[in-house]
């Protein structure tokens, strides 16, 4: 154990007295559930199943649903195997309740402080670990390394700042990265990321997110908002930021003097800010119908709020011409792959830093609008929405895009078999806590 490593588990050890306070902090906030506090001190709410099991861990909502296609396949291909499923939020946790599959179920992750990591790995004994993105926890990837359980990182992600940081003190991410047998990383630029800091056990590139199958839709409710809308035109902002949804509104004042009817629809990245973001737009356009409260835009409705979670399918399947959220702003952007799968004409602003290669491919085959600002939105919506002929030709060009990278789930399989192979060895025996 390095110093740095000893220095870190020293202190996480000493805040112990301290973490009910922050428990409580977070309670109150609403960023913790408070029937389920003992999960986040690795204490368990359920028995571990008999046979081998699999430990997969996102950090929230945007990692856990990348992987929804890599946990169906995991189980149809071995079918002893169970699913331990862990995320840190309160939103993702209500969300994998919704969406995991049979066999497969969700705790919260424990606190990275290593009486509570033990006490975790001790009751779940997993036969094999799988970590997704960027999460890094000391304590536990310690522990995991400690224990020789078989680790792989999928859709690993090595961002330019992290990178800079990183290369400061290389060797402390290259031994907290070797609790990993594998590191699967999403794109090129970040494969050559971790070369450049030492890390050799990488496998194919490859972006999970292009092997789900597009968000589902309730039948019943696309249909309703179907019959609300007619046929006025309409447009999408998904996933927006503060600081974006004053551009979207922008954009739809210039527009509406020159597209008759139109509605746009705006979907918070962040659900809990609908009501102040609601109050925010009513003192331009007057009151602004919720889904969260249950309303449906009337015909003469400018602005519908979709502050609701799970409900984006709905959404895509509803909007011809969708912007993605967090690109007018320095947050990195948010993935364009579910608007490219359901024929959507896909606008984005300047900060998709987060899909560097996606946007790449997407640009390439004509099939996404990229813009510099609101004026620049609202200028090249404008284009989009008075030709639907040309809004679906890039629609269908943004299809054509995704579904050739759908064979990222096969190569990540393929990379995963040894390492499963070992685990399904090893838990062959199974047994219950």
């Amino acid at each position: 154990m390095g110093l740095w490593t000893a220095l870190y588990r020293g202190a996480t050890t000493l805040a112990g007295p301290f973490v009910p306070l922050i428990l409580d902090r977070r309670t109150a906030a609403g960023k913790e559930d408070p029937t389920r506090r003992a999960e986040r001190l690795g204490q368990p709410t359920m028995a571990r199943p008999p046979g081998p099991l699999c430990w997969v861990h996102g950090a929230s909502v945007g990692e856990a649903l990348s992987v929804q296609t890599l946990l169906k396949r995991l189980l149809a291909a071995f079918p002893t195997l169970s699913i331990l499923m862990t995320t840190g939020t309160v939103t993702s946790a209500r969300l994998m309740a919704e969406q995991l599959p049979p066999r497969a179920f969700h705790q919260y992750v424990p606190l990275d402080r290593m009486g509570y990591v033990r006490r975790f790995l001790d009751h779940w004994s997993p036969d094999l670990v799988i970590w997704v993105e960027s999460e890094i926890w000391p304590n536990h990837l310690g522990e995991i390394r400690r224990r020789g359980i078989p680790a792989a990182l999928v859709n690993a992600r090595m961002s330019a700042s992290s990178f800079r940081n990183w290369r400061r003190a290389p060797g402390v991410i290259r031994d907290l990265l070797s609790a990993f047998d594998l590191v699967l990383p999403w794109n090129q630029q970040g494969a050559e990321r971790f070369c450049a800091l030492g890390i050799d056990r990488l496998g194919p590139v490859g972006n999970l997110k292009f092997a789900n199958d597009p968000p589902a839709a309730d039948a019943k409710v696309l249909d309703a908002l179907r019959r609300a809308v007619g046929d006025r035109p309409v447009w999408l902002a998904a996933s927006t930021h503060a600081g974006e949804e004053e551009q979207c509104a922008a954009a739809h004042r210039r527009l509406a003097g020159q597209i008759g009817g139109l509605l746009t629809i705006i979907a918070p990245r962040h659900p809990g800010r609908g009501g102040a973001l609601a109050q925010a737009l009513a003192a331009q356009f007057g009151p602004v119908p919720r889904r969260a409260e249950g309303a449906l835009p009337a015909g003469d409705t400018p602005i519908y709020l979709a502050d609701t979670m799970g409900e984006m399918g709905v959404l895509l399947r509803l909007a011809p011409v969708v912007f993605v959220g967090g690109s007018l702003i320095p947050h990195g952007g948010h993935n364009p792959i579910e608007a490219a799968q359901l024929d959507s004409a896909i606008v984005y602003g300047p900060h998709m830093t987060n899909f560097p290669e996606i946007t790449e491919q997407l640009e390439a085959a004509g099939a996404a609008t990229p813009v510099a600002d609101g004026e620049d939105l609202a200028r090249s919506l404008g284009r989009l929405l008075a030709d639907p002929a040309a809004a679906a030709a890039k629609a269908q060009r943004a299809r054509a895009v995704a579904e050739s990278n759908r064979g990222v789930i096969d190569q990540t399989m393929a990379a995963l078999e040894p390492l499963l192979q070992r685990a399904l060895r090893a838990g062959a025996g199974g047994r219950a806590a």
